[in-house]
C-alpha cells in the first residue's frame, strides 16, 4: 500500500500547524484534525474489540496504559527537546558572530522547535483518546504522577533567544499549577447524582470566586473522580497529589493530604459522606476529608463543606 501525504492545509491555521510550517521542512505534517481523529479511533478499535469479550474486565487497565503510552511517549521527545535546548542555550552565551557559529545556532533552534512540535501532536492524539475513552466509559484518565498540560500552545518563536524562553514558560506550564488552588476530598461512596449535583455547584461556586482556579485532588474514586470530571469538562487545570500506598501504607491517604496542602490552596471543599440518604447513612464519613478539613483549619486555610441545600 502507497501512503497518501496529508491533504493540503486551507482555512486558517491552528498554532501547532503554524508551527510546523515555521520550521522549514519539505515534509509535511498531519494536520491537526487529523491527530485528533487518530487519537480518538484507536481508543474507539480498542474498546469495541473488547466489548462482550472476555477482556472486557480489564478495559480499563488496556485503555488507560494506551493513553499513558502516548503521554510517555511525549515526555521523551520533550525530554530529548530538553537537551537540544541546552545546546541551544550554549551556543546563545558564546556565539562570537562567525558563519560557521550562526549556522549551527540556526540548525540547533530548528532542531528545538521540530521536537516542540512534535510533542504537542502526541499530545493532541493523548487528549483525543482520554477524550473518547471519558466518552464511551464516563472515567477520566489522568497519569499516575503529576498533571497533564494542556496541549493547545502558542505559535512558535523564531529567534533562538525566543525559542529559549518559550522553552522557560512551558517547563513553568508544566509545574506551576497557576496562582489560585482549590483543594477537594471526597468520599468514594459519594458517587451519586444527588452527590454529583452539589460536588458541581460547589465547584461552579469556587470558580466563580477564583476564575483563573486549579483543582487539586487526590485522584481518589468516588467524589474525586466526579471533581475531575468536572474540570476536564470545564478546562480547569487538575493538579494530583496520589496517596501512595506503596511508600506510605495505610497512612497514604494523609500523606497525600499534606502534599496538597502544600501547593497552599485558598480554599479547600470537603464532603466527607454521600449526601444521598439511601446511602451516606449506611457508611462511615470518609476519615482522609476530615482530616483535610482540620488541617486546613489549623494552617488558617479557608475550608467549605458541601453539604444538601438548605
Amino acid at each position: 500500500m502507497t501512503a497518501t501525504a496529508p491533504a493540503p492545509l486551507t482555512g486558517p491555521l491552528t498554532a501547532l500547524e503554524a508551527q510546523a510550517l515555521s520550521l522549514d521542512d519539505p515534509r509535511p505534517h498531519p494536520p491537526e484534525d487529523a491527530l485528533v481523529q487518530l487519537g480518538h479511533c484507536v481508543m474507539t478499535e480498542l474498546l469495541d474489540l473488547l466489548a462482550d469479550t472476555a477482556l472486557e474486565d480489564f478495559q480499563t487497565t488496556l485503555a488507560e496504559t494506551l493513553i499513558g503510552a502516548f503521554h510517555s511517549a511525549a515526555q521523551r521527545i520533550e525530554r530529548e527537546a530538553d537537551r537540544a535546548r541546552d545546546d541551544l542555550q550554549r551556543q546563545v552565551r558564546d556565539f562570537n558572530g562567525s558563519e560557521v557559529a550562526d549556522t549551527d545556532l540556526q540548525e540547533a533552534t530548528q532542531r528545538t522547535r521540530a521536537a516542540d512540535v512534535a510533542v504537542q501532536a502526541v499530545e493532541l492524539i493523548r487528549d483525543a483518546a482520554a477524550q473518547a475513552y471519558a466518552l464511551a466509559t464516563g472515567e477520566a484518565w489522568q497519569p499516575w504522577r503529576g498533571s497533564v498540560k494542556a496541549s493547545r500552545l502558542s505559535a512558535a518563536q523564531v529567534e533562538a533567544r525566543e525559542a529559549i524562553r518559550a522553552m522557560r514558560a512551558r517547563r513553568h506550564r508544566a509545574v506551576d499549577p497557576g496562582t489560585v488552588v482549590v483543594g477537594f476530598r471526597a468520599a468514594p461512596q459519594a458517587d451519586t447524582a444527588v452527590d454529583a449535583g452539589r460536588i458541581f455547584d460547589a465547584l461552579n461556586w469556587a470558580r466563580q470566586t477564583w476564575p483563573d482556579m486549579a483543582l487539586a485532588v487526590t485522584g481518589a474514586r468516588g467524589g474525586e473522580k466526579l471533581a475531575q470530571k468536572w474540570a476536564r469538562s470545564h478546562g480547569v487545570t487538575t493538579v494530583l497529589a496520589r496517596a501512595d500506598f506503596d511508600r506510605n501504607g495505610r497512612a497514604a491517604p494523609f500523606r497525600a493530604n499534606d502534599e496538597l496542602l502544600e501547593l497552599e490552596p485558598v480554599c479547600v471543599l470537603t464532603l466527607a459522606n454521600s449526601l444521598d440518604a439511601a446511602r451516606g447513612g449506611e457508611l462511615k464519613p470518609f476519615g482522609p476529608a476530615l482530616n483535610l478539613a482540620q488541617k486546613a483549619a489549623e494552617r488558617g486555610i479557608r475550608c467549605v463543606t458541601v453539604r444538601l441545600r438548605a
